[in-house]
């Protein structure tokens, strides 16, 4: 009886893994759609972002050789200073200030333009170089771009044809502000250790412009002369960290 009894446990027991074994515990499948969106993903993070090199690479400030030499030495231009992460070698969010200045008089009108004021820019580079361990760099970005100024102007006095009276022309602190997005392509090389030298292209976009009397200024800290779109470039000398 015992036997029996023994007999019929063990076959309980067999059945019960075969049935274990026929209905496995599954966690949910993840959506063929999600899957092929995380491959394409990692795929392009590989080819943006190599691998082997460390996320965070430093810290690099500059400062505009070519911006600081108009402006000391002509009737406008920057003094403008940068500082940027570098994030694997390759991808370079940038934050620049600087003061722009212009003190200038046109020699068709006689129209004089004055005025100081301090100028911001954030975005980020691409390099575009594979070779990333040489630290020279090939690179393409984006910047939106921010001043808010005030200006003098002033001109000689103008005789009214009608009555034949002098009316001067002499606006001052005259306020403005403007938005604007800039498309950079660049060159940098590696001069000595933490040295480097860059080169860059930049066309300029004007997105918004508060205008009052007497009519936009001329110039535009941070911007150069005031149009819809202008071309600009900086030489900077930077050194990383």
């Amino acid at each position: 009886m015992i036997r029996k009894r023994t007999y019929v446990f063990i076959c309980a027991i067999l059945l019960s893994s075969l049935t274990l074994q026929a209905h496995p515990t599954e966690e949910p499948a993840t959506p063929r759609d999600t899957v092929q969106m995380r491959s394409l993903a990692n795929r392009l993070l590989g080819r943006l972002l190599p691998t082997d090199d460390p996320l965070f690479g430093g810290i690099a400030i500059g400062v505009d050789a070519l911006g600081s030499g108009l402006a000391a030495f002509s009737t406008y231009g920057e003094y403008g200073v940068m500082a940027r992460v570098n994030l694997k070698q390759k991808v370079f969010p940038v934050v620049e200030a600087g003061l722009g200045v212009c003190n200038r008089t046109d020699d068709a009108t006689d129209i004089h333009l004055k005025l100081s004021a301090p100028y911001f820019r954030v975005g980020c580079d691409y390099n575009f170089l594979k070779d990333v361990a040489s630290r020279n760099r090939i690179f393409g970005g984006l910047r939106m771009a921010y001043t808010s100024f005030s200006y003098d102007i002033d001109a000689p006095a103008m005789s009214d044809p009608v009555w034949h009276d002098q009316t001067s022309f002499v606006y001052q602190d005259v306020k403005s502000n403007m938005l604007w997005a800039e498309l950079v392509f660049g060159l940098e090389a590696k001069i000595w250790r933490n040295f480097h030298l860059g080169w860059n292209l930049r066309y300029k976009r004007r997105l918004h412009q508060k205008v009052n009397p007497p009519g936009q200024a001329w110039y535009v800290p941070g911007y150069g002369k005031n149009d819809t779109s202008a071309w600009g470039g900086t030489f900077n000398l930077i050194f990383e960290l």
